[in-house]
């Protein structure tokens, strides 16, 4: 292997500030956790976006959330078709083998994956059309919510698909026959969330209302 290089400086200085710092504070309960291994309280499914950071949201600890990021927070109809899904294996463990029992997806503002999803079904983003794109055959994950979208500004109806997205996932995952067996017994629970990361606002879906809510 001749294309990895050293860290950049500044994060070997933050490293080794966390180890002083956070770590120094909490040896035990690191310990802890690497002796007893893991037993999070939730998976949670969001956005790769850096600007997202749920840990912070929800002030988790190490050791709470089961964490899995992709691209606009999407997870894909069950295939056992022998091909390597990542999203689908992190579900799969988090499910049968953690036994977490909440699962939530959470999407969020200004999400670019989504803004590329409407781009390439609007006609304007023909890269992404494009077979050997690999974002764009991922975001054809969102063409049913695309298609679900009312009418309205590009505004309105972009901000609206931010959420669709939220709820395909969860369509999708209760096509996962381990899923939809915990949850009908009760042993698991799906949440979809929202958040705006300009207002800081987390808006959670009532099914009774048929949207998202404010929490």
């Amino acid at each position: 292997m001749t294309v990895a290089r050293p860290l950049p400086d500044y994060l070997v200085k933050r490293y080794h500030g966390w180890k002083a710092t956070s770590y120094a504070e909490n040896r035990s309960w690191f310990q802890k956790l690497a002796s007893e291994g893991q037993h999070p309280r939730a998976m949670v499914i969001s956005c790769c976006d850096s600007r997202v950071h749920v840990t912070s949201i929800f002030g988790a600890d190490p050791g709470e959330f089961f964490l899995h990021r992709n691209i606009a927070n999407l997870v894909p109809p069950y295939a056992p078709d022998g091909q390597q899904h990542g999203t689908s294996a992190a579900v799969e463990y988090a499910v049968t083998a953690l036994k977490v029992p909440h699962l939530i997806v959470i999407g969020h503002s200004s999400c670019g994956g989504v803004k590329g999803c409407y781009d390439m079904c609007e006609g304007h983003a023909p890269a992404l059309e494009e077979t050997s794109s690999f974002v764009g055959r991922w975001m054809d994950l969102l063409r049913p919510g695309y298609d679900r979208l009312p009418e309205g500004t590009p505004e309105e109806r972009l901000a609206a698909l931010e959420k669709e997205g939220v709820l395909v996932s969860l369509e999708n995952l209760m096509t996962f026959p381990f899923v939809a067996e915990a949850v009908e017994q009760g042993r698991l629970t799906l949440h979809g969330l929202w958040t705006d990361i300009g207002g800081g606002s987390l808006e959670c879906y009532d099914p009774e209302r048929g949207g998202f809510a404010p929490l």
